[in-house]
């Protein structure tokens, strides 16, 4: 009886023990079970967050940075830094403007055999029109990035050239005023703005953050590199030197500045009748020629005609 109740308790027992591990696994699977749904909602909640944003982050974003690094990885470094430069003297100093830029041109690229395909498949453009448009096309999209680049740089390197006397000037009143450099090329900045005042900010934040008055004009000077900004540098560099006075130095590039305006001026009007002769010469001379003179052949041809 004694072995029989022992057994008994034993399978009692193991039963027990075996209903008890069933339930946690049970409750375990029930939990696990849970997780995955609740992973499954979240993946579900962020996927359709996802599709909430513009296609533009979705799929121009990675589109583009595909395209950034295989540019990188292709175009040599020194064609990158040419650019960058380039893109500094057009006040773009941003990496991403860099960034931009390299996708742009790819683009510009790409879209030169598209464009060709789309003009032949559906326009009836054929034969030599055909070639004249791939043609412009090709040139569009191989020079377009470069061209309007620098065309930027150079309207900016212009609007520089004609703030420079007057900021010039208000620097040398302020200078002969009293306030001190930094605080009168402050205060030039805030009452003329334009990309010189973006520039001479841009040496103020490096001079405030530790650079010493040389480094920075020479900085300036190599993010513009126009010819009357590096004699004003070069005029302030030597008067750090030899302990010249600002506002004599200043004076002194201010007439010397609004000179040199002045006969940029009397350059461009010189070249204006160069400029004028080839349009005269092909769009305004033959129209002229056909008003005066047509009248005048038609009343001839019906005179012989007459005899």
């Amino acid at each position: 009886m004694l072995i029989t109740a022992i057994i008994a308790t034993f399978a009692a027992v193991s039963l027990l023990t075996y209903a008890a591990a069933m339930k946690a696994d049970q409750r375990h699977s029930v939990r696990a079970a849970h997780a995955r749904l609740a992973d499954y909602e979240a993946s579900v909640e962020q996927r359709d967050l996802a599709l909430e944003e513009p296609i533009a982050s979705r799929v121009f974003a990675p589109t583009g940075a595909f395209v950034l690094g295989l540019m990188k990885r292709i175009l040599p470094p020194t064609y990158v830094e040419k650019v960058r430069r380039k893109l500094v003297r057009a006040g773009r100093a941003q990496t991403d403007d860099l960034d931009r830029f390299l996708v742009a041109q790819v683009l510009s690229v790409v879209a030169v055999p598209i464009l060709w395909i789309v003009t032949w498949k559906f326009t009836s453009i054929r034969g030599e029109d055909l070639v004249a448009v791939f043609a412009l096309v090709a040139v569009a999209g191989f020079v377009g990035p470069n061209a309007w680049l620098d065309r930027v740089i150079e309207e900016r390197r212009l609007a520089i050239r004609r703030k420079l006397p007057d900021i010039l000037d208000l620097l040398t009143i302020s200078v002969e005023a009293g306030l001190g450099f930094e605080q009168a090329l402050a205060r030039a900045v805030q009452m003329v703005p334009g990309p010189l005042s973006e520039e001479f900010a841009r040496m103020l934040g490096e001079m405030r953050a530790g650079a010493s008055r040389a480094d920075a004009l020479k900085a300036l000077d190599a993010r513009t590199e126009i010819p009357e900004l590096r004699s004003f540098v070069l005029a302030l560099l030597q008067a750090d030197v030899f302990g010249v006075s600002v506002g004599s130095i200043l004076r002194n590039q201010a007439a010397e500045m609004r000179i040199r305006r002045h006969q940029y001026a009397q350059e461009q009007a010189q070249k204006a009748p160069v400029k004028m002769l080839f349009p005269m010469v092909f769009c305004i001379m033959p129209a002229l020629f056909v008003v005066i003179a047509a009248p005048a052949f038609l009343s001839i041809f019906d005179v012989f005609r007459g005899r």
